[in-house]
């Protein structure tokens, strides 16, 4: 009889242990809602050559902001009443020399971005400056804490209907551009990778 018991009892612990290693680890019930970490996927072939359009627009830029997202930083520059027709050239330069005068604007990070714009920073009629940017000095109102991608900005000034501005950024990564209602958009990746 003390056999049969001994026999009972170590069948008992033996099924109790089989049946406790037979559920997975993650199987547990959760106290709250559980959430799966996922990787974004973010866009890809936007490469680093320079893009550009020929806009024929004379409305003035009026303010430049930036923002960040998932997968890259964002650098808007405002033209109110130019629809979509503001032209733009943006490329990666070694330094950033301003238009005229030629004088060198240093501007941080590992790789440097041109951006213009066919809207000048003044009022065409009257000169009244439009934009509060001064040559050589970071872009008023833009506070570049805590991105990833961005590191400096510096405005180059208008000459001849057109706004240069300086972009440093991390290193020479992807960017696009985008035209759109009364702004031009620069979105500068995070990585060459798809992921953000």
């Amino acid at each position: 009889m003390v056999r049969i018991r001994r026999a009972c009892a170590t069948l008992a612990l033996v099924g109790a242990t089989v049946g406790v290693a037979a559920i997975p680890a993650g199987a547990a019930p959760a106290a709250g809602p559980q959430h799966t970490a996922r990787a974004t996927t973010c866009p890809t072939g936007w490469g680093s050559l320079a893009k550009t359009d020929a806009g024929a627009g004379v409305a003035p830029m009026t303010d430049v902001r930036t923002g960040r997202h998932t997968c890259f930083d964002r650098m808007v520059v405002d033209v109110p009443g130019a629809g979509s027709g503001v032209g733009y050239t943006v490329q990666y330069v070694d330094r950033l020399y301003q238009d005229g005068s030629g004088r060198y604007i240093a501007v941080s990070g590992g790789a440097v971005l041109e951006v213009r714009v066919t809207a000048p920073a003044y009022d065409p009629e009257t000169g009244a400056a439009t934009y509060p940017g001064r040559v050589a000095r970071p872009l008023p109102g833009v506070d570049l804490t805590g991105y990833r991608t961005f590191r400096d900005t510096r405005f180059a000034g208008s000459f001849e209907g057109q706004t240069q501005i300086g972009l440093g950024v991390r290193a020479r990564l992807p960017f696009r551009v985008q035209q759109l209602d009364d702004r031009v958009v620069v979105d500068v990746a995070h990585s060459w990778n798809a992921t953000g």
